[in-house]
C-alpha cells in the first residue's frame, strides 16, 4: 500500500465530466489498495472570470479580498469531486486550506507555507477515506484567506506530499510531462523521461508552466518523488530526480524555457556612490515586488545607469515606487519597456561543456535578434529580447542545440 498525493489541474477538471473522469482514475488507485490525497486547481478559466469580476468593481481590489474572492474556484472544486467519489462508492471529504490549516505567511497573492497540520489527513487516510484538499490557498495566523500565487496548487500538493511522507507526488496536467521547450512553439519539441531537481528549478523559474518553482523547491528540499503526467492520457510521464546522471549522451541543453511576463525599468543618471543599488531596489522591494535580471553600467561625470526586470504586472508600481523615491535617488530618468521577453537555456551538462554563450549569441545573431540584457549561472544563461522576437529565438535555439534530436542509449 502506498501513499499518493495527486494534483490535478484546470483543465483536468475544467468541466463536470472530467471531474468524474478524475474520479474513476482516483478509485482505480484505491482499488489497489493505495491511500489518496487529492489537490485540485479552480475548473479551467474559473479563477480568470472570478478576476474579472473584481476588475467590474475596481482596477485595484485589495490583496486581502482577492484572497478570499480566488479562493472560492478550488472550493467549488473540491465539493465536486468528493460527490463525484461518493457516487461511485468511496468515502471522501473535503478540505479548504483554512480547514487542513495550511499556515502560511500575510503576504496576500504570493503567500508562503509555513506548516500544515496533518491531523485529519491522517485520521481520514486512517479511515479508508480519499481526502480532497483545495489547492493554491491557505490561512495566516490571523485567520486570513491566504493565495500562493498562479500555479499554487502544485506547491501545496508536494507541501502535502512532504508533510505526509507520501510516496510519490503525481502532477496530473495537460501535457503528458516535461518538455524541451513548449510544444505549442516548437512542433518537434521533446519529453524527457528524466530532469534534475536542479534542472527543473531553473526551468520553472525562467518560465515554463508545467510545474510552479515552489512546488519544484519543496519537492528537492525534502526530497519528495516526484512525476508529471497527462491527466488522461497512459504513459510514463517525466520522472523529476535529485539523481543528475549526467553521462556522456546526455546533452549540453536539456531545455529552453521562456515567458513573455517581462518588463525592464531603466534608472538613467543616478548617482554613482556606495549603496545606490539599494536605494533604487529597497523602494521596489518594499513594495513587494520581485525583481529578476539587473544591470549596472557606469556612465559619464560620476553617473550611472541602473536596469532591471519585473514581472510585467508589477511594471506600473515598480515604476510609481522609483519616482516616489526619485529626490533620494539624485531625480534620475525613469523609462522602461513591457514589450520585452525573456528565453533561458537550461542543462546541468553546461558545467563541463564551453562555448554554450557563444554558441546561444551566434543562433540569435543568425536570426537579426538583437540582445538587451544578459544574466547566467551554473547552469542556464538567460537573455532579454524584444518580445516580437520570442518565438523566432526558441525555434532557432531549439535548432541549433539539436533539442529534437533522440538522446542516443
Amino acid at each position: 500500500m502506498a501513499l499518493i498525493v495527486q494534483k490535478y489541474g484546470g483543465t483536468s477538471v475544467g468541466t463536470v465530466e472530467r471531474i468524474q473522469a478524475v474520479a474513476e482514475k482516483v478509485a482505480k488507485f484505491r482499488a489497489r489498495g493505495d491511500q489518496i490525497v487529492v489537490v485540485v486547481s479552480a475548473m479551467s478559466g474559473e479563477t480568470n472570470r472570478l478576476i474579472e469580476l473584481a476588475k467590474g468593481i475596481t482596477d485595484e481590489p485589495t490583496p486581502r479580498e482577492m484572497d478570499v474572492l480566488v479562493s472560492t474556484g478550488e472550493q467549488v472544486t473540491i465539493a465536486l469531486l468528493s460527490m463525484a467519489l461518493h457516487k461511485l462508492g468511496l468515502d471522501a471529504r473535503s478540505y479548504t486550506g483554512s480547514q487542513v490549516r495550511i499556515l502560511t505567511d500575510s503576504a496576500h497573492t504570493k503567500a508562503r507555507i509555513e506548516d500544515i497540520d496533518d491531523h485529519n489527513m491522517r485520521a481520514d487516510l486512517d479511515a479508508g477515506r480519499v481526502v480532497v484538499v483545495a489547492g493554491f490557498q491557505g490561512v495566516d495566523a490571523q485567520g486570513n484567506i491566504t493565495t500562493l500565487g498562479r500555479g499554487g496548487s502544485d506547491t501545496t500538493a508536494v507541501a502535502l506530499a512532504a508533510a505526509l511522507k507520501a510516496d510519490e507526488c503525481q502532477i496530473y496536467t495537460d501535457v503528458d510531462g516535461v518538455y524541451t521547450t513548449d510544444p505549442r512553439v516548437v512542433d518537434n519539441a521533446r519529453r524527457l523521461n528524466t530532469i534534475t531537481f536542479e534542472e527543473m528549478l531553473e526551468m520553472a523559474s525562467q518560465g515554463s508552466k508545467v510545474l510552479q518553482i515552489r512546488s519544484v523547491e519543496f519537492a528537492g528540499k525534502y526530497g519528495v518523488p516526484l512525476r508529471v503526467l497527462h491527466s488522461f492520457q497512459d504513459g510514463p510521464g517525466t520522472l523529476i530526480t535529485v539523481d543528475d546522471e549526467v553521462d556522456m549522451e546526455k546533452p549540453v541543453i536539456s531545455g529552453i524555457a521562456f515567458t513573455r511576463d517581462e518588463a525592464k525599468i531603466i534608472v538613467r543618471g543616478a548617482p554613482d556612490t556606495p549603496g545606490i543599488a539599494y536605494k533604487i531596489l529597497g523602494p521596489v522591494g518594499a513594495a513587494n515586488i520581485e525583481v529578476d535580471m539587473i544591470v549596472q553600467n557606469v556612465g559619464k561625470d560620476g553617473a550611472a545607469d541602473f536596469t532591471f526586470t519585473v514581472h510585467r504586472n508589477d511594471f506600473k508600481r515598480a515604476q510609481q515606487a522609483l519616482r516616489n523615491a526619485s529626490e533620494e535617488l539624485g531625480n534620475p530618468e525613469i523609462i522602461g519597456d513591457d514589450k520585452i521577453a525573456k528565453v533561458s537555456l537550461v542543462g546541468v551538462g553546461m558545467r563541463s561543456h564551453a562555448g554554450v554563450a557563444s554558441k546561444m549569441f551566434e543562433a540569435l545573431a543568425g536570426e537579426g535578434i538583437n540582445i538587451e540584457m544578459i544574466s547566467t549561472s551554473e547552469i542556464k544563461i538567460s537573455v532579454v529580447i524584444a518580445e516580437k522576437y520570442l518565438e523566432l529565438a526558441v525555434r532557432a535555439l531549439h535548432t541549433a542545440f539539436e533539442l529534437d534530436q533522440p538522446v542516443a542509449g
